[in-house]
């Protein structure tokens, strides 16, 4: 049995050197989003400047000047939990990013890694910066409910009269911090129905391919390899079949 195609068969061509140019280029374009990562390592140093200005505050006025209330600690060292949120929240959009967008940190083995990196994907990133996002936003809920302890006629005001917090502006906090939660939830239940495989599907996966002959049966392998079928005159056949015998 020969395997040179005869002319009826079709032999269907990949893509030209142009189509492949542009794919590369295309393809290379994921590199221009390194400087904006390279951005957030810098506003990750801003907050690492930002955090020990707090310390300082807090130290200064809790122990150098001793005129600091209890609250006004727990205000402070919320203030420098909020901080470090944020900065977990770069770290895990610089690496998770670059890892999933850009290319690959290849730190395998690396004592050091973190164990989400080694599974991590578009949908797992969202969901852990949407619990990121609910986290920061409870601390911020936790320091209005602290400072609403204070409030009279609604509303919280500073020395000077500023308005500072509202029975109403509360409120919509609250309000956003669940839509926050609903939204974990929602982007939570998208990536576990996403993973979601049927197991004969699998099972399908993993059998060997068969094709059908021309009377319903599958067709058996050759000595050579390769799975020789009968199929009507004039059928399209799949990619990378050839023909090589035609009968007239």
């Amino acid at each position: 049995m020969s395997n040179r195609p005869t002319a009826g068969s079709r032999i269907e061509r990949g893509p030209g050197a142009a189509s492949r140019t542009l794919a590369a280029f295309i393809f290379a374009s994921r590199w221009l989003q390194a400087p904006l990562y390279l951005g957030l390592i810098l506003a990750q140093a801003v907050y690492v400047v930002l955090f020990f200005v707090e310390l300082w505050h807090l130290i200064d006025n809790a122990i150098i000047a001793g005129h600091i209330s209890e609250t006004e600690v727990m205000l402070s060292v919320l203030a420098l939990i909020d901080i470090v949120m944020i900065a977990n929240l770069l770290i895990m959009v610089i690496i998770g990013g670059y890892e999933t967008f850009v290319s690959k940190i290849r730190i395998q083995g690396h004592h050091d890694e973190p164990d989400w990196l080694s599974h991590v994907n578009a949908n797992l990133l969202k969901v852990k910066l949407a619990i990121s996002i609910i986290s920061i936003s409870s601390i911020h809920l936790l320091k209005t409910f602290i400072e609403v302890g204070r409030m009279e006629d609604g509303t919280v005001r500073t020395r000077s009269g500023e308005v500072i917090y509202s029975s109403e502006g509360v409120m919509w906090e609250v309000g956003i911090h669940l839509a926050f939660i609903l939204s974990a939830l929602a982007l939570a239940w998208i990536d576990k129905i996403s993973k979601t495989h049927p197991p004969a599907r699998r099972e399908h996966l993993d059998a060997e391919p068969t094709l059908p002959s021309a009377g319903g049966s599958p067709a058996a392998a050759d000595d050579e390899g390769f799975v020789v079928v009968r199929v009507p005159a004039g059928t399209r056949l799949p990619a990378g079949a050839q023909v090589v015998e035609e009968v007239g």
